[in-house]
């Protein structure tokens, strides 16, 4: 990953960004290529040296079957939007202004486990469905469902555990803008209906803009 200083960002972030994912893209190098698939995942920082990434894959995927060539990687990615350059202050001073495209990614790195056990894959879907049905009213549990359907469906899965082992993240969010121009990013993406990113780029900021 391309990674100008400016757009490194703390490790309290990186670990924001990856506890508060919805879905991310696991990708792996095999025999027979490239494989990548969208999966909900779990981040737990206390898992090994750099933390992990938790997650299931349907049994019928080969993906979980075919051994990684070296390292996995999952992406993660945070809110992202275009950026006009109608939106800068100095454009009306030189002109010398062009579009870009905002963006919150990681690159997380590690060995893949498998784990192929009816009772870690349970406790992972508890898990992921406590945390994604947090904000309804009444939340669905696991419980809600007969316990003989559940079963099936758990035979079903596969877990698996992306135990990290590097991450790069990058955090493009106009920290190389003047802070006229900052704050004509915040209110751009405020206006074009983009809130998330506007709130990651004033918070990517906060010690800049006006």
């Amino acid at each position: 990953m391309y990674l100008p200083a400016h757009f490194v960002p703390d490790d309290h972030a990186v670990a924001e960004l990856l506890t508060n994912n919805g879905a991310a893209d696991l990708i792996t190098s095999t025999q027979s290529g490239l494989v990548a698939t969208l999966l909900p995942f779990i981040f737990e920082p206390d898992a090994g040296a750099h933390g992990a990434l938790l997650g299931h894959l349907a049994r019928n995927n080969d993906q979980w079957q075919a051994p990684p060539i070296g390292e996995a990687l999952v992406i993660v990615r945070g809110p992202d939007a275009y950026v006009s350059p109608n939106w800068y202050e100095r454009k009306t001073e030189h002109h010398r202004v062009v579009p870009t495209w905002n963006y919150v990614t990681a690159h997380v790195y590690g060995e893949l486990i498998v784990h192929d056990d009816t009772e870690w894959v349970e406790g992972l879907v508890r898990r992921l469905t406590d945390m994604h049905e947090a904000g309804n009213e009444p939340p669905w549990s696991v419980d809600d469902a007969p316990s003989k359907f559940i079963a099936g469906q758990l035979r079903a899965i596969v877990g698996i555990e992306l135990r990290i082992t590097r991450i790069q993240a990058k955090f493009k969010l106009s920290q190389n803008r003047p802070a006229g121009d900052v704050d004509g990013v915040v209110a751009g993406l405020s206006a074009a209906g983009e809130p998330d990113v506007a709130a990651a780029v004033r918070a990517a900021n906060r010690d800049r803009s006006r």
